[in-house]
């Protein structure tokens, strides 16, 4: 028998709120909007339940005092309590899937895809309560993470959110990260929130929000795997996945949110919806609401409609095609989540023991994050033990990922789809700025394609090569509207397209100055050693023929001297592939692989990763 979530005495308590609801407190409970299209007066007067901030989205100049400030004003507006108005704590919801990546100055972690190469549920659980408390230090209670995507097709543009292709290492992380987030649901924790229920990562040709068709067997080992020990784990919220399975999009999958979910599976958390997630159900946003709510989600993100969502779910229950039943279950879950919490007992947000506190974007912190990076690189050649490198070596740096601690850090840091420079990414170091630290007759080019390479002054160089950021869709890799069409032909409802980051995998057709810039400094007779930044595995062979020595880095995040530390021996190379990596001379090359398939010819397998 699973364990209750709440103590006989808060049941009692939930049950007393529910009855003394009016319907218009009810809806308003199940209501989440972004900051810019709600003040603390409108959230009192409709009784919003919940606020989130967007990717990039943010008060003021970002400053982490910003933020408690405006968390606590939403927080006093919600605990007005008057003839019409009951008081019940607001709870923030933000994106923190590495590190608190919303707010300027913050620990930025790798990516998920670099920190499955790691194989550590240790280092996870670290990574969960630094973040936890960096969320904290800005007065938010709720972190929309993990994702537990098992990313199956390499081209779908949130690949790098995936641990890893197969559900084993997701598996092994899910709890860890719930149990780093959530503790003891104390002082020094945050609402966890397990995305995207279910089957985001296994769309056809990894069209993101596109149609996932397996069995409920396969969709149960491939996808739903992960998602049982969160469960065990008591996991407070699931955000529900664009996505469709068989046809039938998940926001409106009565039998995946409510009879698997939470019948079967016992959820008594409760079920979010993603941004504006209901709105692709119908053409109709009034039958859509209904199609979300009796589905079984509980509470609705609402970028800025919020006003029409909280009308059209009054009518809805007055005219009976939602009942009072469904409503009130809905509510008694997000009741019984900011109880179990320990929401109503909390201080306002500034008067809470992290917030504004000065361990944010510390050096304990960041050094969790450089364990980090050192754990996630994956050394997959190197020619005549070209590393590790020695300290003194003339070395040349150079490639437009080199000095870049936007580009390191990827999509949702800062701003949704990340940021380019090193102006928006307060502390850490570029992957230039830390072999310079270690390496005194290190230089960095001054030219975009390494054209000033020396080799009467330069021995080696490393070129850091790779993908720019990206988030959601518009990193999905497609060769042609028709898969698009194909997408939507497959899906009851609508399909939201994003412009598509590239055509291919290949890098030397996505970014071909990686490769002249390779070509040009080997041409003076100086070896190479590539660092490649990206989200995800790509076809790389001419950049990995030219290079003497090859490093997947993944999307370090901010601290760029993790690599430093692995170039130059001081730590050894310890990842190993979570995804497995393409042949770009195979004649299927842009093509799902994985780990057990029939036709398995990687260039390199999964788990692959060479040593010193």
């Amino acid at each position: 028998m699973k364990k209750p979530l709440l103590s006989a005495d808060q049941q009692q308590r939930v049950n007393e709120l529910v009855t003394t609801m009016t319907l218009a407190q009810k809806i308003g409970q199940m209501t989440q909007t972004e900051r810019m299209a709600i003040n603390p007066e409108q959230l009192k007067a409709y009784h919003i339940g919940s606020v989130l901030s967007g990717g990039g989205s943010c008060p003021g100049d970002n400053t982490v005092a910003e933020w408690v400030e405006m968390n606590d004003d939403y927080w006093a507006a919600s605990m007005e309590s008057d003839d019409d108005h009951l008081a019940i704590p607001l709870i923030y919801g933000i994106d923190a899937i590495h590190g608190n990546n919303n707010i300027k100055g913050a620990t930025v972690f790798p990516h998920n895809i670099g920190l499955g190469a790691s194989n550590d549920p240790d280092l996870i659980q670290r990574i969960a309560e630094v973040t936890a408390r960096e969320i904290l230090a800005t007065g938010v209670e709720w972190t929309f993470a993990p994702t537990l995507a098992v990313a199956r097709d390499s081209r779908w543009g949130r690949t790098y959110e995936s641990y890893s292709e197969d559900p084993e290492i997701v598996t092994r992380y899910s709890a860890r990260f719930v149990e780093g987030l959530q503790g003891n649901l104390g002082t020094d924790s945050v609402v966890a929130c397990v995305k995207h229920w279910v089957g985001d990562g296994g769309t056809t040709n990894g069209i993101d929000q596109g149609e996932t068709t397996l069995s409920r067997e396969e969709l149960e080992r491939l996808h739903m795997a992960a998602y049982f020990p969160a469960l065990d784990a008591g996991v407070l919220t699931v955000m529900v996945s664009f996505n469709s399975w068989q046809g039938d999009k998940c926001h409106g999958h009565k039998y995946l949110l409510t009879d698997v979910l939470k019948n079967e599976l016992e959820f008594d958390g409760y079920v979010i919806s993603d941004w504006d997630g209901i709105d692709y159900l119908s053409d109709y946003y009034y039958d859509a609401v209904a199609m979300g709510v009796n589905a079984g989600i509980d509470m609705f993100m609402v970028s800025e409609n919020w006003q029409p969502f909280i009308q059209h779910l009054t009518q809805h229950v007055e005219n009976g095609t939602v009942s009072v039943d469904r409503i009130d279950d809905a509510v008694s879950r997000i009741l019984s989540v900011k109880l179990a919490y320990g929401l109503f007992e909390k201080p306002r947000p500034k008067d809470r023991h992290w917030s504004n506190h000065s361990s944010f974007g510390s050096v304990e912190h960041r050094n969790v994050a450089r364990e980090a990076v050192q754990k996630s690189l994956v050394l997959l050649k190197n020619t005549e033990q070209l590393l590790p490198l020695d300290k003194q070596t003339k070395l040349f740096v150079a490639g437009k990922n080199a000095h870049n601690r936007g580009h390191q850090c990827g999509g949702f840091t800062i701003a949704w789809q990340g940021t380019s420079g090193n102006d928006f990414i307060l502390g850490g170091t570029s992957i230039w700025e830390g072999i310079k630290t270690v390496a005194p007759n290190a230089t960095l080019s001054a030219t975009e394609n390494g054209t000033d390479a020396d080799p009467s002054q330069h021995d080696i160089a490393i070129v850091v090569v790779g993908e720019t950021p990206y988030a959601e869709g518009m990193g999905d890799i497609r060769d042609g509207d028709d898969i698009v069409i194909q997408a939507g032909s497959q899906i009851n409802g609508s399909l939201k397209v994003l412009e598509a980051y590239g055509s291919s995998l290949e890098l030397a057709k996505l970014h071909p100055e990686d490769l002249e810039t390779i070509t040009t400094i080997v041409a003076k007779g100086i070896p190479v050693i590539a660092v490649l930044i990206s989200g995800r595995p790509l076809l790389i062979n001419p950049e990995l023929d030219a290079s003497s020595a090859f490093v997947a880095a993944w999307l370090p995040g901010s601290e760029g001297q993790g690599i430093a530390d692995v170039l130059f021996g001081d730590i050894p190379f310890s990842g190993k592939l979570s995804f497995s990596w393409p042949d770009g001379r195979s004649k299927n090359a842009d093509k799902p692989l994985n780990r057990g398939d029939k036709e398995y010819n990687p260039l390199f397998p999964y788990g692959y990763g060479l040593t010193y």
